[in-house]
């Protein structure tokens, strides 16, 4: 299931309001609670994340871990009762897991129920959608692709101004890091077409509304430029 470009799994159920999803792990055995996709969007690259001491009992709407990125640090609260809470180390270890993979590697705690009727209360797959849809009008987001690991914004900059910006962030970046830039230059999305051929950088997703474009773009670790041929355009 997708709304405005956000994934929600159908087999999750979901408490909107505090941006978490609830599902039974692989084996059926104990459940597992992560965040939205949402919130992932909206918080942007987390960096932080961190596990809280609770015991072995966890209860409805306690907080059993806080998240923080640049703009953006909460809670992760439980939707319902549970024991033997168990984190998930690896986010601990790689706070990326959970922009990366929310729904699967990038679940925050386990535990067993204590109350399997506190279920019916949650919403499932597509009984949430209204729910959740009213969630990402709250927030003010929708999905674009990976959640980037830096934002350049260049309002008012003409082209040229704008991809040298472009080239001198990248040169800072990780090969596999992934920039988003936005601009409001009218020609910005002939130029990047351009600007791709000549670095050999990767546009992994262009997006616009009304004036404003923004653009995902992945550093390459060697990156190739691309010739075009002159008479059909093509690589």
């Amino acid at each position: 299931m997708e709304i405005e470009g956000c994934p929600f799994p159908e087999d999750a159920r979901f408490d909107a309001e505090h941006d978490v999803w609830l599902r039974p792990t692989p084996d059926g055995a104990r459940y597992r609670v992560g965040v939205t996709s949402a919130l992932s969007s909206f918080a942007g690259r987390f960096l932080a994340l961190r596990h809280r001491s609770v015991g072995s009992a966890v209860h409805a709407g306690e907080s059993v871990a806080t998240l923080e990125s640049v703009r953006f640090t909460g809670p992760v609260r439980v939707p319902v009762n549970g024991l033997e809470l168990r984190p998930n180390p690896a986010v601990a270890a790689r706070p990326r897991l959970v922009n990366d993979s929310p729904y699967e590697e990038g679940w925050v705690v386990e535990f067993a129920l204590t109350q399997p009727e506190e279920l019916e209360r949650l919403p499932q797959g597509p009984h949430a959608k209204e729910a959740l849809r009213a969630r990402l009008a709250v927030l003010r987001v929708r999905c674009e692709g990976p959640v980037p690991d830096v934002e350049v914004v260049e309002l008012g900059s003409e082209c040229t101004a704008v991809l040298a910006r472009l080239d001198a962030e990248l040169a800072l970046r990780e090969p596999g890091e992934i920039l988003r830039l936005v601009s409001d230059d009218p020609t910005s999305p002939l130029e990047m077409v351009r600007w791709q051929d000549r670095s050999g950088h990767t546009i992994l997703g262009a997006y616009h509304e009304g004036p404003i474009h923004r653009f995902l773009v992945r550093r390459e670790r060697n990156p190739t430029p691309r010739l075009r041929s002159p008479e059909t355009g093509r690589i």
